[in-house]
């Protein structure tokens, strides 16, 4: 008879801490008023904090496994999930007054945000090819729900079926790239993994091969990466703007974490293979993202174009696959959803009752209305751009000194032309708040609670301060991977 092994819990305390707050704030909102929604959206905030706090407490001086070694809780994960939890709070905030205006003021949005933020955290501690999936899986279907959460929008409807019917593909070849894996080693747990396969690259090369494609494949649909981006514009577009805003911050975070997981934990004596995939991902996602996004009217379809040319950025960090190439692609990616937090939490501002602001027109005459918040996004897309004295301007610098560091100057010289591509329409954005004159149809007003105001300009005075002192974050992502 097989002894039962009780596993230790700690580890997964804030898993446990965010599920337990989740279901309940499902339960309260049963019983809020609509007049009284505010509750549910500060029980919400509470379950962010009391998380946050739970996970520092178990904060380990070095890495712990749990569960039979399926789940791992290391400074990598600390920091991530830390990351996770300030901007999904900025998220939260940002969306109340938009969801107000159209009458989608509802518990189900906080509450799908959470599972969706729980689904991450799984993602980032997962040590088993299968706990990624299911935390993938639990993020995945968080957010088909909260793009079609507009019942009466058609185009959020379109939207969430193309992201449905394209992400159950993709799901698929990755969870089929894992089977190869599971039936060449006969296990999931990724440290076996990486010993297992080690053993198999001379007898088994064209299988390996072949899981490793599906695995790239479902890992750069997920992230947004050329060839694999068709749904990303369409999504950014059709999904309500405060949607789009957790959409286009958050789950960055969480695909970081499986690629680092999947591919350097597990995968790490196929290096040559995945990185070799990861240059013609790169190169074609920074091409492609900032040339298309050159085209764009609407602001939101122009940010998911810009939104793949970054991560051709992060792939560059990755493919170095050093300790200062992992650092920079973990460092870029965390201030890149802290500066899209910002362009689109003044987007939301934006948003009245009755009007939908989301064309690059609309932002006409900003700086006449609110020079201050005219700003903001001006630091915003300046840091996307990567002009110093912004945090974007670092990000970029430590990625490419990361290419260079490994002999690939070229590539790097790549990155560095199609940046200066993608300033283009950075600056026409700038333009069109500073010197472009609303039409007479246009009303711009700016109208939200302290409250929100105060939040959105911290978050657009950080890029400012992490770019005048970027080893303020610097350090926790160099300390994730020594």
């Amino acid at each position: 008879m097989t002894e039962f092994i009780q596993p230790n819990l700690l580890p997964a305390l804030p898993e446990m801490v965010l599920l337990g707050m989740a279901c309940l704030v499902l339960v309260v909102d049963l019983f809020v008023s609509q007049q009284n929604r505010s509750f549910t959206l500060l029980l919400t905030l509470v379950s962010l904090v009391l998380t946050a706090l739970a996970t520092l407490y178990v904060a380990p001086a070095d890495s712990v496994t749990s569960f039979q070694n399926t789940f791992i809780l290391d400074q990598m994960a600390i920091v991530l999930k830390m990351s996770i939890y300030v901007i999904a709070f900025l998220v939260f905030v940002y969306s109340r007054d938009y969801l107000k205006d159209r009458d989608i003021y509802k518990g189900e949005y906080y509450v799908l945000g959470l599972f969706a933020v729980l689904g991450m955290m799984i993602m980032i501690s997962a040590h088993s090819f299968l706990l990624i999936y299911l935390g993938l899986e639990l993020l995945s279907l968080s957010l088909y729900a909260m793009i079609a959460f507009n019942r009466e929008s058609a185009q959020a409807s379109e939207a969430a079926m193309k992201y449905f019917v394209l992400g159950a593909m993709a799901s698929g070849l990755l969870l089929y790239g894992i089977s190869i894996f599971y039936g060449i080693t006969g296990t999931l747990d990724i440290s076996e993994l990486s010993t297992l396969i080690a053993a198999q690259i001379e007898t088994n090369p064209v299988a390996l091969a072949f899981a490793l494609t599906f695995i790239v494949v479902g890992l750069s649909f997920k992230l947004g990466a050329v060839p694999f981006h068709m749904w990303l514009p369409d999504v950014y577009q059709g999904a309500p703007t405060s949607v789009t805003l957790f959409i286009g911050t958050v789950p960055k975070i969480a695909g970081f974490a499986m690629a680092i997981r999947l591919l350097i934990d597990g995968l790490s004596d196929l290096q040559l293979d995945w990185s070799q995939m990861f240059v013609v991902l790169s190169v074609a996602s920074m091409a492609i993202g900032n040339i298309v996004a050159i085209a764009q009217t609407n602001f939101k379809r122009m940010l998911a174009y810009s939104t793949i040319s970054h991560v051709g950025f992060i792939l560059l960090g990755l493919l170095a696959a050093t300790e200062t190439g992992l650092a920079a692609a973990m460092f870029y990616t965390i201030t890149y959803a802290i500066t899209a937090a910002v362009a689109f939490g003044v987007l939301l501002l934006l948003n009245q009752k009755g009007l939908e602001a989301e064309n690059i027109s609309d932002l006409s005459g900003l700086n006449d209305v609110s020079p201050w918040f005219a700003a903001m996004l001006a630091i915003a897309m300046f840091s996307m751009a990567g002009v110093p004295p912004t945090v974007g301007f670092y990000a970029k610098l430590s990625v490419i000194n990361a290419v260079i560091q490994i002999d690939m100057v070229w590539l790097a010289i790549v990155a560095v032309l199609l940046s200066v591509i993608g300033l283009f329409y950075y600056l026409r954005l700038v333009k069109v708040m500073y010197f472009d004159k609303p039409s007479e149809e246009q009303t711009i007003q700016i109208k939200q609670p302290l409250d929100v105001k105060i939040l959105l300009s911290a978050n657009g005075l950080s890029l400012l301060f992490l770019g005048m002192f970027p080893s303020v974050l610097m350090a926790w992502c160099v300390a994730a991977f020594i």
